[in-house]
This record gives C-alpha cells, structure tokens and sequence, in this order.
C-alpha cells in the first residue's frame, strides 16, 4: 500500500444510494471540497464485521458533522445490493437505515487508486482515510478484513487532526495538545539540530539559532507555531519555491520539513539587524542609504526574474549584516495565513472579506494600492513596497503615519510620489516618483530598472545590469 499522506487524495466519480438523499444518484471527491471526509472502504454488504463499524459511523453521525466532517462507505458491491442492505432490518443482518451514503466500486478501480484492493478475492480491504477540506489525505489506516474499526477511535483522529497541534496517544477534544515549543530550549535536540537559542518570534512562527549536527553550520531554524491557521504542505510549498533563490542578497533555504511532527524550514544564520534598526533616530550617511538600495533591489530583481513574488516586503524582512551585507528574508512564507485576533497596523496580515477585501495580503504600511484594492501581491506590489522602504530609509520618517488602519490604507490609496519624492536625496529624488506610482499599469517600473537606475548612480555603464551573483559593495 502506498503512503497518501500529504497528497491529493485520489479523485472518483461513483453512483450511490440515494438513501439518505433520493435526489443523490452519483457521488464524487468534489462534492466534498471545503469539507472534512471520513472515507471507509470496507468488503462486502451483508457480511459480518461491516454492519456493526457502518452503524456506528452512522449513530455518531451528528458528531461527524459537528466536526465538519462527511462520511462515504465504499464497497465493490452493486449500488442495488447496497440499497437492498440499507433496508433490511439489523435483526436480519442488515443496517436498518444509515445517515451517509454507500457508493458503489464495482470494477475496484477507485480501491486500487487508494491501494487497498485485494486482487485474488476481488474486494476492497477495509481502509480509512480521513481527508482534509483541500482534498489532501491526512490519515490512512488499514484493518484486516475480520477486525472492525471502532467510531469513537474515528473521532479521536478527527478531532486531533483538526486541532492544529501535536497530539498525545491518548489525546481527545478536552486535552490539551502538546506545545512543541517547550522542548526547544537552548541545549536540546530537534531532528538534526541542536537548539542554541531563540532568536525571534514572529506572527506564525518562532525562529531559532542551532546547529545542523549533519553539516556542523548555524542555521535559522523557523518552527511553525502549533495555532498556526496554515497545513504544512502550503507553508513547505512556498519555502520549496523561494528555496531555488540562489543570490548573496537573499537568504539562502537549505532545507524544509515536515517529518518531526511541526513544518520546519532550516535557512542561512544572518548575523545583523533589520534596516530599520540601522535607520533608527538619525538618517543614514548617503553611501550607506545608497549601499543598502543597490543590494536590496539586486536582490529583488534577482527574485523576481526566476517569477517569485515577496508579497511582504518591509523593513523587518530586510538585515544588514555588521559588514554591511544586506539579505531578503522570508519570501512569501506568509501568504496563506489568514489571522483572527486584532489587527495592528505593524502586523503581516491576509485581510478576509468581512474586514476590508479578499485577497488583501501584507503588513498595511507597506502595502501596494492594488493591494489595498484587493488584488493579489504581484511583482509591481513589490516596486511599491520597495519605494516605500527607500523614502523611510532616506528620511527616517514613516511613509504612512496614520495611526488607524483605515487612515493607512486611505493615505496609500491616495498616495502623492512627487511630494514623498521631494524630501528625499538623489538619486531617489529621481526614483520614487517612477516607484510609487497607484497604478502598476501606469509606469511604475520594474525591479530589474530600479536596480539598473541604482547601479548607474555609480557610473555603470548603460545598460549594465552585474551578474547577481557577483558580490555587492558593502559601505555602511
């Protein structure tokens, strides 16, 4: 049998019962997107062991559905022998009624998708699996065909699954989950990593210093946090994307993972601040501000010829190193999070329909004003972002200062870049107003131009754009 878990769960189209719904001939995986689903292979109708798991399935139906959760039996039999079953009373070995359909696999070819097809008795063992509402199997199990599986042991998996955290052997819905981060103190092992100290703890994640025992190097090591509204397999996606980034500017991925129970993803050990840190109380001597530029938008533009977007681009994701080397972090690690406790004008946000738009992705400050509008983050959302850290670097005063939410995002809206423009040096006297234009569709420029426009400042050659992986010039 092969491992589902993580994957799509394989797609079917089936007929069924029309016992509990008449008006239901057909059932398929998409009928239950958005929807937990406890899917039960089982043998044969009218068979010995199956009556006794289906009923109890079907008596804790309202617990399933409490949980957000469907219920589908699956069997090689004809859907008539299903709905003859289903009729006949339990006295007489039937099921007496059931809340959820049986659907019918007659040829085996969905049981042997799942892999729990018994080929020389031409039946479907009995397998479980519980589906998430993106169609991803997050548990598989497999009895022997005379051992029955018990409903409330279902729930439990159910429950804990939903809970968001690690759950105990004997874990149930009024236990708590195990915190991971209590065992992450300095000194302690986790995987291959030795845990030397916590070095910050952002909106969905904790990040540590350790030290990969394999290649004996520092790394970050970011731990998701238990509570964290976003599956493994999303935040490891956005990691693998930005984790082919290979540029002196941007932080370097070396590893994502998923084995130890929480999503993990190992990067570079930058050893600096945040550029805002640097900026903080009194403005940068201009070689520095303009160091800084040259290597952020290098990197960008890096970024953004392989097609990926931040999405989150500010002050906070921006280190310098004591050398002065400045490194992008985090590209896109947040952008399938969605958040529920109040929001601070400061915080990385995915804004639903019911606050301001779907869709609305980012820290407010530095948000784009399609963004605002609520349009996706793009790579020309990125440019603004990027024009508006410049103008805070170049000033030391906030873009946006409004202290409400709204406020922001109104004075984004209506953003005047010749005004911002004007009390910055040049060359970004020149850039900002090309930068932080409201309509990307109406000359704001792209990463790749704003680069080359810094790197002629220092009398580049027209046209030169430096191989990104040359070493950028450190004068801070």
């Amino acid at each position: 049998m092969s491992t589902l878990i993580g994957n799509p769960a394989p797609a079917f189209d089936l007929p069924c019962t029309r016992f509990p719904d008449p008006a239901r001939s057909r059932v398929s995986l998409g009928d239950y997107r958005g929807r937990w689903l406890v899917l039960v292979f089982y043998p044969h109708d009218f068979s010995l062991v199956c009556p006794t798991e289906l009923i109890g399935l079907s008596q804790r139906f309202d617990e399933f559905t409490g949980c957000g959760c469907a219920l589908l039996g699956i069997s090689c039999d004809s859907v008539e022998s299903h709905e003859r079953w289903i009729a006949t009373p339990r006295a007489r070995g039937g099921l007496g009624g059931l809340n959820f359909p049986l659907a019918s696999d007659h040829d085996g070819v969905v049981a042997r998708s799942y892999g729990v097809y018994q080929e020389r008795q031409g039946v479907a063992v009995r397998g479980l699996f519980i589906i998430d509402p993106e169609g991803l199997v997050q548990y598989q199990v497999v009895h022997n065909l005379s051992v029955g599986r018990r409903s409330q042991e279902i729930l439990r998996v159910l429950t804990a699954l939903q809970s968001g955290g690690l759950c105990r052997e004997d874990w149930m819905a009024d236990h708590q989950t195990f915190d991971p981060f209590t065992a992450l103190r300095p000194g302690n092992y986790f995987s291959h990593y030795l845990i030397e100290d916590e070095v910050g703890s952002g909106t969905f994640a904790r990040v540590y210093r350790a030290r990969d025992l394999q290649l004996d190097r520092l790394v970050a090591l970011k731990v998701f946090k238990p509570d964290c509204p976003v599956t493994p397999s999303a935040a490891l996606a956005e990691a693998r994307a930005a984790a082919a980034l290979n540029h002196p500017n941007l932080c370097t991925i070396y590893a994502v993972d998923d084995t130890a129970g929480v999503p993990i993803i190992a990067m570079e050990y930058i050893s600096g601040r945040p550029i805002d840190q640097w900026a903080r109380g009194d403005r940068l001597p201009l070689d520095s501000l303009q160091s800084i530029a040259r290597q952020l938008a290098k990197g960008m533009a890096a970024a953004h010829a392989a097609g990926i977007v931040h999405g989150d681009l500010k002050p906070d994701n921006v280190m310098v190193t004591d050398e002065g080397l400045v490194k992008v972090l985090d590209f896109g690690l947040a952008r399938r999070l969605r958040r529920s406790s109040p929001l601070l004008s400061d915080d990385t946000v995915e804004l639903g329909l019911a606050e301001l738009g779907s869709g609305l992705f980012g820290t407010p400050r530095y948000l784009a004003p399609e963004q605002v509008r609520g349009e996706p983050a793009s790579l020309a959302s990125d440019v603004f972002s990027l024009g508006v850290i410049f103008y805070e670097l170049a000033t030391g005063k906030v873009a946006f200062p409004g202290a409400a939410l709204l406020q922001i995002l109104d004075q984004i809206r209506s953003v005047e870049p010749e005004a911002l423009a004007a009390e910055t040096p040049e060359p970004f006297a020149s850039l900002l107003p090309r930068v932080l234009v409201r309509d990307p569709g109406q000359g704001r420029i792209t990463m790749r131009e704003v680069a080359e426009t810094l790197l002629g400042s220092l009398e580049t050659p027209a046209g030169a754009f430096p191989d990104p992986i040359d070493a950028p010039q450190m004068i801070i």
